[in-house]
């Protein structure tokens, strides 16, 4: 199996492991009543492209090695960080859906009993599950040798970061008011002690 082969399988395995982290808390999210939500054209474009970059487009080439063009020898180093990165990925997303429990949805929302997390990974930021798919992008770049499928991710993680973050907050300053400005001033976005 070559480097580049091994690279691709850990990103196809990272994906699977993604789907199964998320696929509970989704079943679970049914069951609980919004209470508001947020959903707009600009959420639904950033979730998509989140979706073709981190999924879509690399899986494409996984399975049938388009573009060739821009694919580049591969590295047993790159690859190896890409596995390390991708599994913190999947580390911090699994953190973030386990401490949010019945208040997480994919989509800008208020649930019923809604509680202000800043456990776990909120505690040193307050967007870990943005920090998990930036960790994807960086980790997909890696594992994929191909100057465009490496970098989808992370167009597609900064597409749904940029539209969304600011709504998202305003909701949360919406519902909580004093509390989430005073753990606005506590934590950075979605890098520790940093942004």
């Amino acid at each position: 199996m070559s480097i580049a082969s091994v690279g691709q399988t850990i990103w196809v395995l990272g994906i699977v492991a993604w789907y199964f982290i998320r696929r509970p808390y989704e079943r679970r999210a049914k069951r609980v009543e919004i209470v508001s939500n947020r959903r707009s054209r600009s959420e639904t474009i950033g979730l998509s492209a989140a979706l073709l970059g981190l999924g879509i487009i690399p899986g494409f080439y996984v399975v049938t090695g388009i573009p060739e063009a821009a694919d580049y020898p591969a590295r047993a180093w790159a690859v190896a960080v890409g596995a390390i990165v991708f599994a913190a990925a999947m580390w911090v997303f699994r953190k973030t859906h386990k401490e949010l429990g019945r208040n997480w949805s994919i989509t800008l929302e208020i649930r019923d009993r809604h509680e202000l997390i800043s456990g776990g990974p909120y505690a040193l930021v307050r967007h870990p599950m943005y920090t998990s798919f930036m960790l994807m992008g960086v980790g997909q770049a890696f594992l994929l040798a191909n100057w465009i499928m490496g970098l989808a991710g992370l167009v597609g993680f900064a597409i749904l970061f940029f539209l969304r973050v600011d709504e998202e907050e305003r909701m949360m300053l919406e519902t909580f008011g004093p509390q989430y400005r005073a753990y606005m001033e506590k934590t950075k976005r979605i890098i520790p002690y940093l942004y």
